[in-house]
């Protein structure tokens, strides 16, 4: 790419689409600008560094799964719809492995504050709308559901499941309807901030 065409925009997609081919560990200022074809200096001229470049591929990552989840809920409720954000979440993760490693990094006070970070955590909210969760109640219920599809994501992406016969797909639906299940039957009582079990 001639450096007169470069953006950050141009930097932070080139950094996501080496993340997918080799590992987001391979993102570095260095193999971006050879993916590129400039030379790492010139890469300053549109991100301060990798923190900043790791954190704009992780605002875009935001952004895409947000657009799949979108369309993958539209008109949806209830179990329907929680399938439905569980499975873009899965297709997102297996089109886009280093895109996905790069969601799972801690995120920076920018990237939180991102549009794009809100837009997914108002699409997993509003997916549990259709569950008789308490208002005060959402959060935790928000973070069950992510630290089980990650957990699954994550433990598939490792092969964990690769030594048993029992198809991976058929547990990922048992894990999804183990979901559903646990959201219909939400106890109504307030968990206490100061309660033990409360530490997220």
């Amino acid at each position: 790419m001639p450096r007169a065409n470069l953006s950050r925009a141009a930097v932070v997609d080139a950094a996501a689409r080496l993340a997918d081919r080799d590992g987001a560990a391979a993102v570095t200022v260095s193999s971006v600008a050879r993916e590129v074809g400039v030379k790492p200096a010139s890469l300053y001229e549109h991100v301060a560094g990798l923190s900043a470049l790791l954190d704009g591929a992780h605002v875009l990552a935001l952004g895409e799964l947000a657009a799949v989840v979108a369309d993958a809920v539209a008109g949806l409720a209830g179990a329907d719809a929680l399938r439905a954000f569980a499975d873009a979440h899965r297709a997102y993760a297996t089109a886009h492995p280093g895109r996905w490693e790069l969601l799972q990094r801690v995120a920076s006070p920018s990237t939180v504050a991102s549009s794009e970070a809100a837009r997914v955590g108002s699409l997993t909210l509003a997916t549990l709308r259709g569950y008789p969760v308490p208002d005060d109640q959402r959060v935790h219920a928000a973070r069950f559901v992510g630290a089980t599809i990650n957990g699954y994501l994550a433990l598939t992406r490792n092969d964990a499941y690769s030594h048993r016969a029992e198809p991976t797909d058929a547990s990922w639906r048992a894990a999804v309807d183990a979901l559903d299940r646990a959201l219909a039957t939400w106890p109504a009582e307030r968990i206490h901030p100061c309660d033990p079990e409360n530490t997220a």
